[in-house]
């Protein structure tokens, strides 16, 4: 358990850091006045996210921000990162379900053998707390809603399984050598520096983009899918709080979302009248319906009543205001 008063002293770890969520996993670190080391290799990660740290914190809080650029699949390089950590917050991965179809192999070793190598790292240092991303792929084709941690079902994409082998290997490592682990199901995660471009972009970013450029809007399917769209901030008070919670909420694995399931077809209304807003004499482009991709979940909202119960969790910022923020942040940059 990572004790209140004892946080300035502690050293965290950041795997992932110049990605979407481990980019605001180090500034809320610097602004809480911690001592943050983080890696990336830059395959998904991005150079101007860590230019934007500098930006934005002081020189004072920057001393205490290490970045070393490496690949997790190095294990001497998770042993010395691992060295003196306290907290591991662990979110370096490849995030993309369609990309992991195609290139099953690179999404297997950015996935599975950095993890376990962090995993072991992490043992060996005697890491107080390590606190991981997992994914609502988990839940592939069970039908249940909403999405109960106790019940997953068969993975529809090789990504999905990769988070359900790190679920298996996170309670190996708690039950075989008393590491403290907590899983975080992220539900379709959204908000500022997201990236919108390339093939794999999340619909949010992707969406927001081609309103602001009067690009079509692109579907996937007939847009009845549900989602349950979490923002950013959520994300972050999940790994504090899972950070902080007592050693008695350890070895679960949590749902991280909002509870609200919303269609694709209700994003792209909700998205359309924020645009309009922003700009009222802008010309809307009507939506392009594109096949179904495979390994994509129809329907998902998550139950997140055992966060709430163990770890003290409650989203504090629901979609409509996520996406106003988001939608601002994307159109003034």
């Amino acid at each position: 358990m990572v004790q209140p008063g004892e946080q300035r002293q502690l050293k965290w770890l950041v795997t992932g850091a110049a990605g979407f969520i481990g980019y605001h996993l180090v500034d809320w670190l610097l602004r809480s006045g911690h001592t943050v080391f983080g890696v990336d290799n830059f395959i998904t990660g991005k150079r101007e996210r860590l230019d934007e740290l500098v930006r934005r914190h002081s020189a004072d809080a920057l001393k205490n921000f290490e970045f070393v650029e490496g690949d997790l699949q190095d294990f001497d390089l998770c042993q010395r990162l691992c060295d003196g950590t306290d907290v591991v917050l662990h979110h370096a991965a490849i995030g993309s379900v369609s990309q992991s179809i195609i290139d099953p192999l690179a999404t297997h070793r950015n996935n599975v053998d950095t993890f376990v190598n962090m995993l072991t790292a992490a043992r060996d240092a005697k890491v107080k707390r390590f606190v991981y991303a997992s994914s609502s792929a988990v839940y592939g084709d069970d039908p249940f809603l909403p999405k109960s941690e106790e019940r997953i079902g068969r993975p529809l994409s090789p990504y999905a399984t990769t988070k359900q082998v790190n679920e298996l290997y996170a309670e190996t490592f708690r039950r075989s050598y008393g590491l403290e682990v907590i899983g975080l199901r992220y539900f379709n995660v959204f908000g500022p520096w997201q990236d919108p471009t390339g093939p794999y972009a999340a619909v949010i970013p992707l969406w927001i983009n081609a309103f602001l450029r009067n690009e079509p809007v692109q579907f996937f399917g007939d847009g009845l899918q549900t989602r349950d769209f979490c923002f950013i901030s959520n994300v972050v008070l999940a790994n504090e709080l899972a950070a902080k919670a007592p050693r008695s909420a350890t070895g679960h694995v949590y749902n991280i979302g909002c509870g609200q399931a919303t269609s694709l077809l209700d994003l792209y209304e909700t998205l359309r009248a924020e645009f309009v807003a922003l700009k009222p004499q802008a010309s809307l482009q009507k939506p392009v319906h594109e096949v179904a991709r495979a390994g994509d979940i129809l329907h998902s909202v998550a139950d997140i009543k055992l966060a709430r119960h163990l770890l003290g969790y409650e989203p504090g910022v629901l979609l409509r205001e996520g996406l106003r923020q988001t939608f601002e942040w994307f159109a003034h940059r």
